[in-house]
């Protein structure tokens, strides 16, 4: 099944995307996709409708993140060996957990603002798990119980405010319209294997970012498990996974998103996203 939300921002509405690619309105049984409504029983009614039955909704409406109420938006860093070799970096012992700022949330389509006095604004496609149920000390043969579904995350990256100036890469990573969230909540019984999806990211057409999460260091279900034992993590929250190799960082030389700029992306079974950049 395929949850989205849709609407104008701040006034989305509950929808599913039915077998003919029509959204259908799911107000007459959910208040929004987040907190309770994630919970496995919750998702478990909504699967038994016959989206045949739910009113069609007309034309092509602005799709908002997929996910409501986003409580913690937690981001594993250098989870691709790949991506960490091309930024010089080493693969880590256990995962780096870092906080993006849930106010980054946006649609898959809305626009991407470069901050003011960015010098280094860089793009990563990941993929996000969404929490469906609450998970505190987990262990690994029991986090997937605990998902409600996967989306297509755009990482969004201000790489001076993340490395030059002091302290944690929150502040690179939390800027407005920086999380891209969508367009799909798909739940996991359309996903066979989180490990073998093949995501790309292009900027202006040109192909940067062409990888899989089979190259994942640390697995959907090894997060799961291992975050729940730092926090709990509940109903509605999102983890983004780390990204492949291809970020703006590593080619030579690098290169930045710059005003005018369009940024599609995707992950198979999934959705694709498209961003235009603007000038914050």
């Amino acid at each position: 099944m395929k949850l989205l939300r849709y609407g104008p921002s701040g006034q989305e509405k509950p929808g599913l995307l039915d077998a003919q690619g029509r959204i259908r309105d799911l107000s007459q049984h959910v208040a929004d996709l987040g907190g309770d409504a994630l919970l496995p029983e919750s998702i478990a009614r909504l699967k038994a409708l016959d989206p045949s039955t739910l009113p069609e909704v007309e034309g092509s409406p602005r799709l908002g993140a997929c996910v409501a109420g986003t409580g913690k938006f937690i981001c594993i860093g250098l989870n691709y060996s790949d991506h960490a070799a091309e930024t010089g970096a080493t693969v880590p012992p256990e995962p780096i957990i870092f906080m993006k700022a849930t106010s980054a949330i946006v649609g898959p389509n809305d626009a991407i603002e470069i901050p003011r006095r960015s010098e280094k604004t860089d793009w990563e496609v990941e993929l996000g798990v969404v929490i469906g149920k609450t998970a505190k000390y987990v262990g690994e043969h029991e986090a997937m119980a605990h998902v409600a579904g996967y989306c297509v995350i755009n990482d969004v990256s201000e790489r001076a405010f993340q490395a030059e100036r002091q302290g944690q890469w929150t502040k690179g990573k939390s800027a407005d319209t920086f999380g891209p969230t969508g367009p799909w909540l798909v739940t996991p019984d359309e996903i066979a294997d989180p490990q073998a999806l093949p995501m790309w990211l292009e900027v202006n057409g040109h192909r940067y970012q062409n990888g899989s999460t089979a190259t994942m260091v640390y697995g959907v279900r090894y997060l799961v498990s291992y975050l729940s034992q730092f926090m709990s993590l509940q109903p509605g929250d999102i983890i983004s996974t780390g990204t492949p190799p291809g970020v703006g960082l590593g080619q030579k030389p690098p290169v930045y998103l710059k005003r005018g700029d369009v940024v599609t992306l995707g992950i198979q079974g999934l959705g694709s996203q498209r961003q235009e950049v603007v000038q914050a």
